[in-house]
């Protein structure tokens, strides 16, 4: 028999990695939204027909109509509220749209929750909002009034979570999950946190999330056993053995991700003819505080820029000890999306788009554990 369709809505859809993630884990959206017009472009142009784009703010979209249809609302909250690149605004940032998700969850009433930001929400001074986000999100039909204060609200929410009367189809079992995106066989150490939830009347307050598949002591195994060098075809180097005796996959390199790829063609920005957004960029450089990425470790995590982000992100160290910037397909490898993903706009904004998104693999892992237990219900 066929596996039974299940529905998704997608909110903050940016460059399109948690809904190609949610699609690949077998959902069907019934409604993607973004914001930026470049994202959309992207999102219109790799969703297809499939897609049903509506573009615009999501606090002008009214969700009612999908009452009872949806399965997970899923999104990748924008994260510059709580990233500690940005203003750490929190709460009071205007761009903090975690509100908007939970009124999409009242309105279409899901079986389940899946979302995701940086691990920055879970930093002292943002915690006792993420605890406020944990509580709202158990009890989104509890709603917060004209003018009352976030604090007056949780303090509510916590004296009804005590009780035991709430309709278990308004009342959703929460879990965090706070991740590290090569333990999923991303080529990139990102540290993120997803925040899962079930409602209650589907009884999965026992979920199990999804089990690392790799590991860091994996690939030192890999290395000093030679493995790994010879894959790459290269000359053995010496690597100490770790003592964890963890039988998991190697976490995947920069090396694994784009070993395959030509060097991009010269002169620069000129792409290379049989590969999608693969050409160079000049002015790489090396300086204190900026340091390139390692070809047989996994990446940096990738941000929101374009290149001289502090850190150096988007910089290579090539084997003769040169440096180059990484070119988007690089990143999109990164990323873990297929070398068939288009993405609007010039390198930044590209960037930009690829910085901001889910890593397709991680997110993927995380919607077949969802979909999985739904199905089982």
């Amino acid at each position: 028999m066929p596996a039974p369709e299940l529905t998704s809505v997608e909110l903050f859809g940016g460059g399109g990695g948690l809904a190609l993630a949610m699609h690949r884990g077998g959902f069907r959206h019934l409604l993607v939204n973004e914001l930026e017009p470049r994202a959309c472009e992207t999102l219109r142009h790799n969703g297809g027909r499939g897609w049903p784009l509506v573009p615009g703010d999501v606090r002008g979209i009214d969700f009612t109509e999908l009452a009872g249809r949806v399965d997970v609302v899923a999104g990748g909250v924008p994260c510059q509220p709580w990233s500690l690149g940005g203003a750490h605004r929190g709460a009071e940032d205007p761009r903090n749209l975690w509100p908007e998700l939970f009124r999409c969850v009242r309105e279409t009433r899901p079986r389940a929750v899946l979302a995701e930001n940086v691990r920055g929400l879970l930093r002292r001074s943002f915690r006792p909002y993420y605890n406020y986000i944990l509580g709202r999100l158990a009890l989104p039909f509890e709603r917060r009034v004209n003018g009352e204060d976030w604090r007056d609200h949780d303090r509510r929410l916590r004296k009804a979570l005590a009780g035991s009367r709430t309709d278990p189809t308004e009342r959703y079992d929460v879990f965090c999950l706070p991740v590290n995106a090569a333990d999923y066989g991303v080529p990139q150490v990102r540290q993120r946190v997803f925040v899962v939830a079930f409602r209650r009347d589907l009884d999965l307050a026992d979920w199990r999330p999804p089990e690392p598949t790799h590991s860091e002591s994996a690939l030192v195994r890999a290395q000093a056993d030679g493995s790994y060098w010879s894959r790459h075809g290269l000359p053995p180097q010496p690597v100490p053995a770790p003592a964890d005796g963890a039988r998991l996959k190697p976490w995947r390199t920069l090396r694994d991700a784009i070993a395959d790829l030509p060097e991009p063609p010269g002169p620069a920005r000129v792409e290379h003819p049989d590969w999608l957004h693969h050409y160079g960029w000049p002015g790489a450089r090396v300086y204190k505080g900026h340091t390139p990425n390692e070809l047989d470790r996994p990446a940096k995590t990738v941000k929101a820029g374009v290149h001289g982000v502090p850190g150096g992100e988007s910089v290579l160290r090539r084997d003769d000890g040169s440096i180059r910037y990484l070119t988007v397909r690089e990143v999109a490898r990164i990323m873990t999306f297929p070398d068939t993903w288009w993405l609007a706009g010039p390198r930044g904004e590209q960037m930009r788009q690829l910085g901001n998104a889910v890593p397709v693999a991680l997110g993927e892992a995380m919607a077949h554990a969802v979909a999985t237990a739904l199905r089982a219900r």
